[in-house]
């Protein structure tokens, strides 16, 4: 049973990683940092303001080389000013809609 601080229904894994995204009906590709990571959802820390339900292909590189990108389609739940005294980042909570598998990611993605 979960106790009353912590509600979710996956366990949420704390990461510092890199990624990149991009906002659905955009062209540009963005770097972004992973926080943290769940079966069904993440946080990214990025430059920018994001509108809460936009969509993002997001590709998360990890750590070692032996370990393959995770490619996600995700939707952004909220978006925060980072309140730690950085100027210009954002902490954006996303949700996982579907995660792709490797045949499905082409060379545009994210």
């Amino acid at each position: 049973m979960q106790d009353y601080a912590e509600k979710r229904d996956f366990y949420r894994m704390a990461v510092d990683c890199a990624a990149r995204y991009r906002v659905a009906g955009e062209d540009a590709v963005q770097n972004a940092t992973v926080k943290d990571l769940s079966a069904g959802g993440l946080q990214l820390r990025i430059g920018r303001e994001l509108a809460a339900g936009a969509t993002l292909n997001v590709e998360i590189q990890p750590g070692k080389a032996i370990t393959p990108p995770l490619h996600a389609v995700v939707k952004v739940i909220r978006c925060t000013p980072v309140e730690n005294g950085v100027v210009g980042g954002f902490l954006v909570a996303c949700s996982i809609e579907r995660m792709l598998a490797v045949e499905e990611v082409g060379l545009e993605f994210p």
